[in-house]
């Protein structure tokens, strides 16, 4: 079949030997290489303008099939309105049937390229965020587990390739790692990687502080710190129970072993506070309730050691207002020039008692 042919026949001017041989390449020979180039450009010449209201070329289609069906006689010889209008609608079927099956023709033809286009489009990467006043929990590909608290956020592929396992993280994580001993699971914070096979630990690594802190549950962790050029450097080795911190300034490490509830009791809702000093406690309940304290001079060596259980702040702060000589206000918000108010400013000083008569 060739595209004289083809043409002839979208003209409704071939014969009938020439219709049943469209008819044997439709059916045997339209898949093949020569036929997905012929009828692809055939539907791109088919195909009507889509900026044109009156859609010419679909217009004259249908005046053939209506002249077809109202026609009673060819070449003087009656023939039935059954027959011709069975005759007309394998034709015009046909016809609309060519410029479709090159569409179809030239998406399976270019199959690959197509879905090579889509993969390159899909996001490989993920981010999921923790928002103010919740936690969240993410089910990593490898199996891993991830608790993020308040306004933490972690990036993560959708799956995992190659001969590593990394995360990027930003605030606070607590990680149940799938064991793979031939795919390290790395997780990537500012200047601190903590590196693992198969265990649970917990990173702090919030970008306002300077402090980047590791706690191992159990396994064992690697920690390195990231040098210029990508380069890193091992910092230690923890073993379970222990807690690091690191100064990102100073370069000093805080290390300590035993207490490990404090600082992973927050994904069951626990707020444990063990001989910490003021400025500590106010730095986690600003973060956990979205607000802003202000802390006087003179108190901010008071401590604490409480345990809350998913306690609403004014309930914490008057708890704390019983066992420490302080008070609290409650400053009124400020509304900014985009129409939205400021945080919640909360100002926290030393209670001054009476004892006057």
């Amino acid at each position: 079949m060739n595209k004289e042919l083809l043409e002839k026949y979208l003209n409704n001017s071939c014969s009938k030997e020439e219709f049943e041989e469209l008819v044997f390449w439709v059916k045997e020979e339209a898949l093949k290489k020569d036929s997905k180039s012929l009828v692809f450009n055939d539907w791109k010449l088919f195909e009507p303008d889509r900026k044109s209201k009156k859609n010419e070329k679909y217009d004259a289609l249908l005046n053939k099939i209506h002249h077809e069906i109202n026609l009673k006689k060819t070449s003087g010889n009656e023939v039935s309105f059954v027959g011709s209008f069975k005759s007309w609608l394998s034709r015009a079927a046909a016809i609309l049937f060519i410029p479709l099956l090159g569409f179809l023709v030239y998406i399976l033809s270019n199959n690959n390229m197509q879905l090579s286009k889509l993969s390159d489009q899909v996001v490989d990467s993920l981010e999921v965020i923790a928002p103010i006043g919740s936690r969240t929990v993410v089910q990593l590909s490898d199996g891993t587990e991830v608790n993020l608290n308040y306004g933490s956020k972690i990036k993560y592929p959708r799956v995992f390739k190659g001969d590593k396992r990394e995360v990027i993280l930003s605030g606070e994580g607590y990680f149940d790692v799938a064991h793979n001993p031939d795919n390290p699971f790395i997780v990537k914070t500012q200047k601190l990687n903590i590196k693992a096979l198969g265990t649970k630990f917990n990173v702090n690594a919030y970008h306002c502080d300077d402090v980047v802190s590791t706690t191992l549950v159990e396994g064992k962790v690697v920690i390195e710190k990231v040098l210029p050029g990508k380069k890193v450097s091992p910092v230690g080795v923890l073993t379970p129970g222990q807690h690091i911190a690191y100064n990102l300034k100073s370069g000093s490490i805080y290390s300590e072993k035993g207490n490990v509830d404090k600082y992973i009791a927050w994904k069951e809702g626990k707020l444990i506070f063990d001989n910490e000093p003021l400025t500590i406690v106010a730095e986690r309940l600003e973060r956990i309730f979205n607000v802003e304290i202000e802390l006087e001079d003179n108190i901010k060596d008071f401590t604490y050691t409480v345990t809350f259980v998913n306690d609403p702040l004014y309930l914490i702060l008057d708890l704390m207002t019983e066992t420490t000589p302080i008070t609290y206000k409650i400053l009124p918000r400020k509304k900014l020039v985009d129409e939205t108010y400021a945080k919640q400013k909360i100002r926290i000083e030393k209670r001054i008692d009476d004892n006057t008569n």
